[in-house]
């Protein structure tokens, strides 16, 4: 099982894989014997910014076991700090239904855990009805303030799952990951960000060619305007911060 070689972007280091690496590592995980979790995160722009602002924050995604980059934003960042090109845009958007499409049948089991009751509900039935071949021992909304979270974990571990898929977004799915993963019993435990609201139905995806070139985030700026501050500012921000890493010839951190 490859690790793959290591990119500090503004201080988080950056796994470099093709997807299909990705993947491969992901199901090592999955068969571990140990059933020890083990954490996968994806960080782009936005992500960066918020590390880049949070030393807390920064240091738990150096402690995650992979950090894939998402994105055009990470690509240039790679390219002006080490000079080359990263292998791939392994992001969580398309690489877990990936592993789903390429793994299935082999008797592997998730839970999801994320979002509203009601949008979680429509995500998990999405699931059932598109992955088959996999089976879907449970799922959780994901406002667990004032909740029993030990309960929640408990209840996750006795679905005897292969693999949980949290979204509660940046920087919160990581940090409940982080807290919870010494207890956890789940070998590959991934924060995927905005997945469940594509398989709710509430966001589509972009069209193929903007994924290609890289626009992406201008379709989900169309579709999300509260998220205007975050592209509009944070991506010359983003860029700005990547330039200052490069004066200080590493990858940089504030």
């Amino acid at each position: 099982m490859a690790d793959g070689t290591q990119l500090d972007v503004l201080g988080v280091p950056v796994t470099d894989m093709t997807m299909d690496e990705a993947l491969a590592l992901m199901e090592g995980i999955i068969r571990s014997p140990d059933r020890h979790a083990r954490s996968i995160f994806f960080v782009n722009a936005h992500t960066l910014n918020v590390a880049w602002e949070d030393a807390e924050y920064r240091t738990l995604l150096g402690r995650a076991d992979h950090v894939f980059g998402d994105g055009t934003g990470v690509r240039w960042a790679v390219r002006a700090l080490h000079g080359q090109r990263i292998r791939d845009n392994v992001n969580g958007t398309d690489l877990v239904p990936l592993l789903f499409a390429t793994r299935a049948h082999r008797g592997y089991r998730y839970y999801l855990l994320g979002n509203t009751e009601e949008r979680i509900g429509r995500a998990a039935a999405y699931a059932e009805r598109t992955f088959s071949g996999w089976e879907q021992v449970g799922h959780h909304h994901g406002y667990l303030d004032g909740m029993d979270q030990a309960e929640v974990v408990e209840t996750i571990n006795a679905s005897n799952a292969d693999m949980l898929l949290v979204a509660m977004g940046n920087p919160k799915q990581e940090q409940w990951i982080d807290r919870w993963k010494s207890e956890l019993r789940v070998p590959l435990c991934m924060g995927i960000g905005g997945l469940f609201d594509y398989w709710s139905g509430d966001l589509t995806r972009a069209p193929a060619w903007m994924r290609k070139v890289g626009y992406e985030w201008a379709h989900l700026l169309m579709r999300q305007p509260h998220k205007a501050r975050r592209y509009l500012v944070g991506n010359p921000q983003f860029l700005l911060r990547v330039a200052q890493a490069r004066v200080l010839g590493a990858g940089g951190e504030a």
